[in-house]
């Protein structure tokens, strides 16, 4: 396996979101600007925002070559942004590099449990996940009032049914809760239900404390962002925000 240092976790996906409506980044990037339980706004409103706050026109122009927000240039502003945001130094990298001292014993052994059982067919490649759709409950179903019908929603073909995009495991001791319905509240509990559901397999106690061992030795170090100066709004920005909120 190659160092993921450099990746950035979500550009190097199959797809963004659950379901996989999104193909890119910068598409993923408008959801939560139209949609209704978040952000509320229009395309036409967003651009307004941004055009109305003369601070971010030379920074458009410098970019785009354009003074003029438009909407799909905002979504690749904020696409760029996320393709900076990059966990390196995990101590499975470094193991992974060649240092044996990075992983404790136990996490070792988590690690070869991981390959045996069949995890790692799923959570494969440098991001371990995030590259395939599979369906959720292979072996027996998954119980869950959650609506969604995953890749089935995007697709419409009922083959699809509960296909979702497999999560990458990189920093996932850090994104509880777990699964598409965010029903499963611990890293432990995620493991157990997954070697259930998917592998037909009933881990003890002590292999679920293996695994779930290992999987915190892919935490890497989280990015370190300054909180930029926002410039200030212009005289038509509270109109904008008005009409939305």
């Amino acid at each position: 396996m190659n160092t993921y240092s450099e990746q950035s976790h979500a550009e190097k996906q199959i797809a963004q979101f659950w379901d996989g409506r999104a193909k890119t980044l910068a598409e993923q990037a408008t959801g939560p600007i139209t949609n209704p339980l978040e952000m509320a706004m229009t395309p036409e409103l967003a651009e307004g925002v941004i055009r109305s706050i003369p601070g971010y026109r030379p920074y458009f122009e410098k970019a785009f070559g354009s003074r003029n927000p438009t909407f799909s240039k905002i979504a690749e502003a904020l696409a760029a942004f996320e393709t900076t945001l990059t966990t390196p130094n995990a101590p499975f990298e470094r193991y992974l590099k060649g240092d044996k001292n990075a992983l404790t014993q136990q996490q070792i052994d988590g690690l070869k449990l991981f390959r045996r059982s069949g995890c790692i067919r799923c959570h494969s490649g440098n991001l371990l996940g995030g590259t395939s759709f599979q369906k959720v409950g292979s072996v027996r179903p998954y119980v869950t009032d959650n609506p969604s019908k995953g890749r089935m929603d995007v697709s419409g073909k009922p083959w699809d049914e509960m296909m979702f995009k497999v999560p990458t495991l990189l920093n996932i001791e850090r994104t509880a809760p777990y699964f598409h319905d965010g029903a499963i509240k611990t890293l432990p509990e995620a493991v157990k239900k997954m070697a259930d559901i998917q592998l037909d397999t009933n881990l003890s106690e002590k292999q679920v404390e293996d695994i779930v061992a290992f999987l915190h030795s892919l935490n890497g170090e989280l990015p370190k962002i300054e909180e930029p100066a926002l410039p200030p709004s212009g005289p038509e920005t509270r109109k904008y925000i008005e009409e939305v909120y």
